[in-house]
């Protein structure tokens, strides 16, 4: 049976395609691959041709709003803790405290925002090297979330 390799891009779209845009290059540090105005814009992480797409919602498309069918959330890697912790530094400049919510999952360090459009957002490292103990951590019945403090 086949088997898919990895997710290679997520594409939401956005109201405002301008905002969605900002937010994505300027807070959570996208660049842009491709800007096709009144389409939609390209983003990379660096290394693919495009990591996330927004496009233009259409004229009346109702509000993201909490709970509804559809994308909870989208998660994305940085590279360490170290890269968390700035990013955590860098929200409190865009976000309230209650607007921010962090965990520790155990295999999983995270960060939870929304997007200007109400899309959940997991900023997230792993906590261990290799993936099979990630998995074996996920897997454990005795594993807890616990809040994630930062310094």
């Amino acid at each position: 049976m086949p088997k898919p390799a990895k997710i290679g891009h997520l594409v939401i779209n956005a109201k405002d395609l301008t905002a969605a845009t900002k937010f994505y290059t300027d807070v959570i540090g996208f660049e842009i691959a491709l800007e096709r105005p009144g389409f939609g814009t390209f983003l990379t992480a660096g290394e693919n041709h495009h990591d996330l797409a927004i496009f233009q919602a259409p004229e009346g498309a109702a509000d993201t709003s909490d709970g509804d069918v559809g994308l909870n959330h989208m998660a994305i890697l940085v590279d360490d803790f170290e890269t968390l912790t700035e990013y955590w530094h860098k929200l409190q400049g865009h976000f309230d405290s209650a607007e921010i919510r962090t965990t520790d999952h155990g295999m999983t360090k995270s960060i939870y925002i929304k997007d200007p459009e109400g899309n959940g957002i997991e900023l997230y490292c792993n906590s261990q090297e290799d993936p099979a103990e990630g998995l074996a951590v996920m897997r454990n019945p005795e594993r807890k979330n616990t809040e994630l403090v930062f310094n």
